[in-house]
């Protein structure tokens, strides 16, 4: 008789993106792709598409918190993953779920604005993610516009400025933040990773293309999903920014809407 192997898996807690590039949709398609099993707690329904977001419905706070217990009550979880929390009392409801559950890695992925400029967390929720959720999370992964927002700062325009944020979101109780270089300028796009003993940059060359939508997302998920198949922190963001590189990379390959497209998630495989 074999032995039992618990099959990787991990839960993302995140709003629906209609349009499938973002959101859930982007979180379980990621896992997929890196051979982990997806569960999902839905906060928020968006009609959504390559365009921008046409409408938010928030899922009653309640609700949001029933799905996480049903799905940590009977399926053991290997890591899980924030993304967006839409407002203050869905993001109370999700760090009360998870008082039991503090052993489980947790990568927030502080999602305020959607790619296309729309807002996806209400103002006054900001200063809650702060003082309830930061503290929780295994890495916090914030792009430099979330990082400024988050500190009430400018936006970091080098790699000093990168670390200075990273050190004083840690100081918000973060294990670890991964500052991310997206929206940063020249040739490479540099992330930096920032535990309170250790620092790490990962480097890439900047694809020209359209279609970025979702890559926050992506990015957060393939993390998480390194995480539930227990790499290290580090070796987890390392795949995982492979692995989103390989879908910007080919994401020219799709052709879906008219505006900012998603990435390629299923690369690999065609």
């Amino acid at each position: 008789m074999s032995a039992y192997i618990q099959t990787p898996t991990a839960l993302t807690i995140a709003g629906s993106d209609s349009g499938g590039g973002a959101g859930i949709q982007a979180d379980l398609k990621t896992f997929a792709a890196l051979g982990v099993y997806g569960c999902s707690a839905i906060t928020s329904l968006t009609a959504q598409n390559t365009l921008g977001v046409q409408g938010v419905l928030a899922i009653e706070p309640d609700f949001v918190q029933a799905q996480i217990q049903s799905v940590l009550s009977d399926i053991q979880v290997g890591a899980i993953k924030t993304g967006m929390l839409a407002n203050a009392d869905i993001i109370f409801a999700i760090t009360e779920s998870l008082i039991e559950h503090s052993h489980i890695p947790l990568v927030v992925d502080p999602v305020m604005v959607a790619t296309s400029g729309d807002r996806l967390l209400a103002e006054d929720a900001i200063h809650l993610l702060i003082e309830k959720l930061i503290p929780r999370a295994t890495l916090l992964t914030p792009n430099l516009l979330e990082a400024a927002a988050l500190l009430n700062q400018s936006v970091a325009k080098n790699l000093t400025q990168m670390k200075q944020q990273a050190e004083q979101l840690l100081e918000l109780g973060a294990q670890a933040v991964l500052m991310k270089g997206g929206h940063g300028k020249g040739e490479t796009a540099t992330d930096l990773l920032l535990t309170t003993t250790e620092e790490f940059l990962f480097s890439a060359p900047r694809i020209a293309t359209k279609n970025t939508h979702g890559t926050g997302c992506t990015l957060a998920s393939a993390i998480a999903a390194g995480l539930a198949k227990n790499l290290s922190l580090n070796e987890a963001v390392s795949q995982a920014k492979d692995y989103l590189q390989g879908a910007i990379l080919r994401s020219n390959e799709l052709n879906i809407g008219k505006g900012s497209g998603p990435v390629h998630h299923f690369h690999k495989f065609y």
